[in-house]
Order: C-alpha cells, then structure tokens, then sequence
C-alpha cells in the first residue's frame, strides 16, 4: 500500500508567494499551482523509484526470547499507555510462542543493499530471531534467511536470501547531507506495508544514548513520521539516495525520528559480509568537543577547536600510553578533529593494534603522542568501589576533605597510582559535589602540577585562581578523569 504524506499547506503557500514575487501578479494563481504540482509530482516519483528496493521483514521468536525492556528499548519515549499497550501484546505473543511453537509476530523494514540478495535492516529487529522472512515490494516472499552478521553497537545488521537481480537501493553520502532538506521514510509501520512518509533533515550529529547501548557514532534526526515497523527502512532524499537507516523514535507522532547515516552502516555492512563481524577500533576514552565543554575551553588558549579527553576507562587501550585527562585531541593521523563525532569516526576506521599519532594540546603546547587503538571489549563495565569515612585535612573552598595516599589506601580503593592525595569526604552542595568528586578519588595534580601530599596539594591550591577555576585530575576505579572547579565560599 502506497501512502504519501500530504504537502503542508503552508510550505504550498510559501512556494506559491516566492513564485509569485518572481513571476509577478498577473499569473501568480498559475504559477503557484504549477509548483505546487511539481513538487507534488517528485514525491511521487521518489516513492515510486525507491520502494521496489524496501523489504519487509517478518519475525519468529524463539521461545525463550525475552521481552523487551519497553524502558530501553529502542522506541524508547513511549507514553506509559503505549506502553501498557505493547507489554501486554508482547506477553501474548510470549505465551503462543510457547504454546504453538514460532509464529511470523514481528515485523520491521530493511533495503536491499546489493542485487544478489544481500539486505540491510537493524540488529533490534531480528535480535532473538528463530526464523525470518522477508517480502518484497513484488509481493514474492523468501523464507529462507540467512544473518550474516549483526553490529548491535550501531545496531546494523545484514541479511541474504537466495535470489539474482534484485533492484539494489541506490546509497548517498551521509556526511554531505544538510539539515533542512527533504527526507521520505518508507517501510512498514504498524503492519502498514510501504508506507511512505516525509518531512526534513532536522539535525545531524545527534548523540543518542541508551543503557542498553554505547551508540558510538551521531544520527541523523529527522520529523518524517517514524513508527514501529519502520525499523531498519531507508530515510532517502529527494534524488532518491538512501541517506540513513531508520532506527529510534522519541515519542509517538512527536516528529522526533533518527537514522543512522548510511556512510556508517555501509562501512559495517561491508566488513560484516567480508568476515561475518565489525571488529570497531577504539581508544576507550570519554570525550567532549572544546567547544560544547564551557568550563574547560577557558584553560586553553593554544586551540580553538578539538575534542577533550574528560576521562580515561581503566580498560582502555591507550591507559599505559601518554595520553591524559584534560588533554585536546586536534588531529588523528594528520587528519584534524574539530568535534567528538569526527574523533570517533577517524579513530574507528584505524587498525585494531596498529600506531597511529593523535596531535594534542596540553599546557597550550602542541605534542605528538602515539597510540594503538584496540578493540571495543564485549562487556565495557566499570566497578564501584565504597565510600571512605576516613577523615582528612579540609580544602573548605572546594568542598573536601583529603589525606596522602598510601600503598594500603591505594590497594583498598582499588585504583593503579601510588602518589597523590586521597579524597575522604565530601560536603553537599560544594563545588567538589557539583562536579562529582566522592571519596575514593584520588587527585593527583592541580592545575597540571603533581602533587604527592597534603602539604603539596594545599601549596598548589594557594597558587591556584579558586574564581576562574582549579583544574584537578583525578583516578579511580572507574578511570582517569579530570574536573574544573570554582570556589563556591569559605
């Protein structure tokens, strides 16, 4: 079924008035409607051009597969009614599974990526498949589906079916879309086959996080209507070139929809068919653009542009390297990073153990510093260690009590350094409790000097500017990290 989402009256009626100004008065009724019909006329032809290359995808469970959980799950800002609504037809559909064996009960979309019947959807939609078929645009229907390889990272995966000269979807290039331009959605919302809906590129870059994933790339955001069942469908453009694929919702009908960008789930979709996996490089640090870190971006004058290394996971693949906490990444291989969402790209397209020279700006000094990029750990968790009631010597403008570390309180609190101060408690609402110092932390240098005990940390308090902002690095179980803090009071 066919469905295009009408022209909003008043983009007809600012066509019509941009027209007109040009045209003049006289046959500004034609003109306008002529436009109007034009316009009209490339949706259509979008549609018509892109749907044979839209798969339906239809899913069994199998028995034992979970429920979702509607908290995380991808369509995740549901309203609690919707909710409600879904728990209760996915509990249904649990029982008959067990009672009846596997039935076709879900359903998402996906494009055909190569005509010799490789297709790519998302992983969420065939997360715990038992079997798979798939329909397309002809009404012919395959039922024997392989999964060549799932990424559930960028939440891409590719399928295979058995058949020759398929109309492959026609692939853009993500990173040259622009916000505003026109973007059509087709797949199969709510069982509605082919639906096609349009609206605009409303952002790019978008960060989207989920306890139940690290995304680790940017989305395209957009205000064509997305809805269940449009999972793993094409976002297309109006030269009908696929720019990303379906994948999140934020509310129902709220105009709040995100895609993958396709440069990204081309890039996985091809390692997945060449070795059945996406082995994704990465440095295992948490980062910031300068420009977006407004605390931080006020301690460096030598770069206007880059990405902050905030914190440093003890797992990480380059924590034995000369990388700190607080460093500005500007270039990656000679490649330069204004954004995090560029530093992540450049460094997943590394090879796993291989050098490569990250540039940075530490004390406003340029440095050259080389790292090997591993690989992303199945399970990235992090342990929480308890809280000290030891006492300490106060540091009452930031908040804090701290003491000398001690190889016996370093074994205790579980972290890697041996030289630094220890932080024993800390005072609600102060500026150590606004950045979230808790006791455990270990700091080992202000504002870049390092300091080996409480004489040497009061010392380099004194010297420090507490109104424009000390800059403390800090460890812990969880990592490396640093924080900026401003005296709040005596």
């Amino acid at each position: 079924m066919n469905r295009l989402k009408t022209v909003p009256p008043l983009l007809v009626l600012a066509a019509a008035l941009a027209w007109g100004m040009r045209g003049g008065a006289a046959d500004t009724g034609s003109s306008a409607l002529d436009l109007a019909r034009r316009l009209n006329q490339a949706f259509i032809e979008v549609a018509d051009q892109v749907s044979p290359s839209v798969v339906v995808i239809r899913v069994a469970h199998k028995p034992e597969y979970d429920l979702p959980d509607l908290e995380n799950h991808p369509f995740f800002d549901l309203p609690p009614e919707m909710k409600q609504r879904f728990r209760e037809e996915l509990e249904k559909r649990r029982r008959d599974r067990q009672r009846r064996g596997p039935e076709l009960d879900g359903e998402g979309s996906g494009i055909i990526l190569r005509e010799d019947g490789y297709l790519l959807t998302n992983s969420h939609v065939v997360d715990g498949a038992e079997k798979i078929a798939v329909q397309l645009k002809s009404g012919k229907e395959f039922e024997q589906v392989q999964i060549v390889g799932v990424d559930p990272q960028s939440d891409v995966a590719v399928l295979k079916i058995e058949a020759r000269e398929l109309p492959a979807a026609r692939l853009g290039d993500s990173s040259k879309t622009r916000v505003g331009e026109f973007a059509i959605a087709i797949g199969a919302p709510f069982n509605l086959d082919y639906s096609v809906t349009f609206g605009h590129v409303s952002a790019k870059g978008r960060r989207v996080l989920s306890p139940q994933r690290m995304w680790d790339q940017d989305f395209l955001q957009t205000d064509a209507s997305i809805n269940p069942g449009n999972s793993g469908g094409p976002l297309v453009n109006i030269d009908g070139e696929v720019i990303g694929l379906n994948t999140l919702i934020s509310g129902m009908n709220s105009g709040i929809g995100f895609a993958v960008p396709i440069n990204l789930a081309r890039e996985v979709a091809a390692q997945i068919i060449q070795k059945g996996r996406f082995s994704r490089a990465v440095l295992g640090i948490e980062i910031r653009t300068l420009g977006l870190d407004k605390e931080y971006r006020d301690q460096v004058t030598a770069a206007t542009e880059g990405v902050v290394v905030r914190r440093i996971l003890p797992w990480s693949p380059v924590a034995d390297s000369d990388l700190e906490a607080g460093d500005v990444i500007v270039a990656v291989g000679g490649k330069p990073v204004a954004t995090a969402e560029q530093l992540q790209a450049e460094v997943r397209t590394q090879e796993i153990g291989k050098p490569v020279t990250l540039e940075v700006v530490r004390n406003n000094q340029r440095l050259k510093i080389q790292v090997k990029p591993g690989e992303l750990p199945a399970e990235a968790s992090v342990t929480v260690t308890e809280r000290s009631r030891e006492a300490g010597v106060a540091a009452k403008s930031l908040g804090c009590k701290v003491q000398t570390l001690t190889p016996e309180l370093a074994k205790q609190f579980e972290v890697e350094v041996t030289q630094g101060v220890l932080v024993t408690e800390v005072e609600s609402e102060s500026a150590a409790a606004d950045k979230g110092l808790a006791p455990g932390d270990v700091i080992t240098h202000v504002d870049r000097k390092r300091v080996g005990s409480v004489r040497e940390f009061s010392e380099a308090l004194k010297a420090a500017d507490l109104k424009k902002g000390v800059l403390l690095n800090l460890v812990n179980a969880q990592g490396r990290r640093f924080e900026v803090l401003k005296e709040t009071g005596d």
